[in-house]
């Protein structure tokens, strides 16, 4: 995947007002190589802890709001405290984790820089962090408000039934029954079944 190297100065483009100074300090005393990644379909963030030759290094989405940037960012910086604190004999997203992603979440909240509705549930996942970054669909759904503008562009669960949809990788599905918490879609034109999460963002393909 393509990657962008950007000087640490232009992260402030990425970042909600009054972060930066915060978040580079944190990247200053760990050492951290950060790099503003193209989107990915897969992750929005990743952490590579250090090693003998390499310092910690963490990528994020170029592609995120400033909001969820930040919560990506602040989610692999919880990887980096946790790793430096107990090292790599825990789970990734084990009790360890979970406690110093939360800690750090909280000094961040306590800034009053994000919106109240973001504010809230960002308050509600403390009880529980998720092991993906942004991963709650309540603040998923509240973090979208703040994207830019996509025309054609929905959540699973706001397309009618039968609907014909495109990922991002270009496959073609067609709108299925909901089972338990996920929508059951159709491949085209191979016919294989798959599940997708209700706020999976995908395109709405029209039939002319």
């Amino acid at each position: 995947m393509p990657k962008k190297e950007s000087p640490l100065h232009q992260l402030a483009v990425y970042l909600p007002e009054n972060t930066y100074e915060d978040v580079m300090e944190y990247l200053h005393l760990y050492k951290v190589h950060l790099t503003v990644t193209r989107a990915r379909s897969s992750v929005l963030g990743d952490y590579r802890n250090k090693s003998f030759q390499k310092n910690h290094r963490i990528s994020v989405n170029g592609n995120l709001n400033k909001y969820a940037f930040l919560i990506t960012l602040l989610h692999e910086l919880g990887h980096l405290l946790a790793f430096e604190k107990y090292g790599n004999k825990i789970q990734a997203h084990g009790a360890e984790w979970k406690q110093e992603f939360g800690n750090i979440l909280v000094v961040f909240i306590k800034k009053k820089i994000f919106p109240a509705d973001v504010e809230w549930e960002l308050i509600c996942s403390l009880k529980n962090p998720a092991a993906s970054s942004c991963a709650e669909e309540d603040l998923i759904r509240v973090l979208r408000k703040y994207d830019p503008h996509k025309p054609g562009f929905y959540f699973v669960e706001q397309l009618p039934a039968n609907a014909m949809f495109k990922e991002g990788n270009g496959r073609v599905f067609v709108k299925g029954n909901k089972v338990r918490k996920r929508f059951v879609c159709k491949e085209l034109p191979s016919g294989k079944l798959f599940l997708f999460s209700p706020v999976t963002e995908v395109e709405l393909v029209t039939q002319g």
